[in-house]
């Protein structure tokens, strides 16, 4: 009787023998430790861009003149009245700073889990989308700072409520008001990111309250920032623009999650024999 020998299979490759992995459909493998490693280092390079060249106040003022112009000839100038009409209720004006200023992270951080959990095969496009979109949003920054209307001269109207009513933080506290581009007001990736979270969340969710919820999550995020005096509707406007491009170049380059193209099999050799012999 012959011996057998076995053949060992060969080994998978290292980045397979990783702890914490997710293999995707078309053999993609995600970890989440990376994704977090991944987020905090484009978190910090963005924010060191974003607060790199802050220092342009008077052209900022020049910007917003211009802007508040045109929502005029628009017929969309109607920023002070909200942002005057929300200061008579202080409950509303305190929850809006909280709103702003903890929401924005706190919800999408929580959709990006969830995404990555329950619906891993569109993790890495999503993740894609808000990455380019952020990034798009530094050109904004860059070459047209805007004053928001918390930083006009007093004569307009407006104040910062963060400022003038009780919240954790400030704008204007001495470590906040030296590291913050202040004049990173267009576009508004606060309005950005809460239509990523919408568009994520609510073709996935079941529940019709969770659905209304992550609908009206945009809606709640354009009225807030309006009411707190931190940016302009065409802010809003801006942030939706650079959403839409992130996530068509997402689905352009994203290649994770997605099944890998079949090559069709070879036409039988039968049917040529027969056909030949015919």
């Amino acid at each position: 009787m012959t011996p057998t020998t076995e053949v060992a299979a060969p080994a998978a490759p290292w980045h397979r023998r990783l702890r914490g992995g997710t293999t995707l459909t078309g053999g993609a493998v995600i970890y989440w430790w990376f994704e977090i490693v991944a987020v905090l280092t484009y978190y910090v390079v963005y924010s060191t861009v974003r607060n790199a060249d802050a220092a342009h106040p008077e052209v900022a003022k020049r910007h917003a003149l211009e802007l508040i112009g045109w929502q005029r000839d628009l017929g969309i100038y109607h920023e002070l009245a909200i942002h005057r009409w929300a200061r008579h209720i202080e409950p509303l004006i305190v929850g809006a700073n909280y709103f702003y200023g903890s929401l924005h992270f706190v919800v999408t951080i929580g959709v990006a889990v969830f995404l990555y959990r329950s619906f891993p095969d569109d993790y890495p496009r999503w993740r894609n989308t808000l990455a380019i979109a952020t990034a798009i949003a530094l050109i904004g920054f860059r070459f047209w700072p805007l004053m928001p209307p918390r930083l006009l001269p007093h004569h307009f109207g407006f104040v910062d409520t963060l400022d003038k009513y009780p919240t954790f933080w400030s704008f204007n506290s001495g470590a906040m008001k030296r590291i913050s581009n202040q004049f990173a007001a267009m576009p508004s990736v606060h309005c950005c990111w809460a239509l990523w979270c919408a568009c994520a969340l609510v073709p996935r969710l079941t529940r019709w309250w969770a659905k209304s919820l992550a609908a009206l999550y945009p809606a709640l995020t354009v009225s807030v920032i309006v009411m707190t005096a931190n940016h302009y509707f065409l802010d809003a406007v801006g942030g939706f623009a650079i959403f839409g491009i992130g996530y068509v170049g997402a689905r352009l380059i994203t290649r994770a999650g997605r099944p890998r193209p079949t090559t069709p099999a070879p036409e039988s050799s039968s049917l040529t024999t027969a056909v030949s012999t015919a």
